[in-house]
């Protein structure tokens, strides 16, 4: 069956942690007065009660800021200035995603993340790479999200093709089970050429 959609996870693939320092350091401060690992940090961002619900769309990105904020004492201008060195040394890879514009029109183009309800005003107002993708499939909007299989289906319905006309990037393992249970093909992201090597070598394929 030819391909003919490539769909691209965001955090860890198009967006990674290239500099572990502003977070790192973040992290030590904390530390300081709760003990808080690196690891506790990025759970308590990303894996907690209130982030669950916010990547399903059933608590807003500021109501689960504010959870994270109580939960670590800290003073609204104390905060702010935290939430600024946890992003610190988040890169968006530009290289990357002029290859994706180069995708199309020969292939239909997604970004698929699970993600807060801010995240399409950052696309397109911190980043200004819309212009990249078909369809943008953001968790919070539809409620469902990776590694559920519906989620993978809906992109490929979205973008008018079959689970097997798609292939889809991701850096997790568990969403790409996810991605083959729907019955798409995935490239498991390593780093930029390896998952530019393996989808050229499927495109050609297909």
């Amino acid at each position: 069956m030819p391909i003919r959609a490539v769909i691209f996870d965001l955090g860890g693939v198009l967006v990674r942690t290239v500099d572990r320092l502003p977070r790192a350091r973040l992290a030590s401060r904390l530390a300081s007065r709760l003990g808080m690992t690196y690891e506790q940090l990025s759970s308590l961002i990303f894996d907690n009660a209130s982030a669950r619900q916010a990547t399903l769309g059933q608590l807003s990105t500021a109501a689960h800021w504010e959870a994270v904020r109580l939960s670590l004492g800290l003073s609204e201008q104390d905060f702010s200035i935290a939430r600024d060195d946890f992003w610190g040394g988040d890169v968006l890879d530009a290289a990357l995603v002029d290859y994706i514009r180069k995708l199309r029109p020969i292939y239909k183009t997604a970004l698929l993340s699970n993600a807060w309800d801010n995240l399409r005003d950052v696309l397109e107002r911190d980043w200004h790479i819309l212009d990249a993708f078909d369809q943008v499939i953001i968790s919070a909007e539809v409620g469902l999200a990776k590694p559920d299989p519906r989620i993978y289906r809906m992109a490929a319905e979205r973008l008018g093709v079959s689970p097997g006309e798609a292939v889809f990037v991701d850096d997790f393992p568990e969403n790409l089970d996810g991605a083959r249970a729907a019955g798409l093909l995935t490239v498991h992201f390593r780093d930029r050429q390896q998952a530019l090597d393996e989808l050229a070598h499927l495109l050609d394929e297909g």
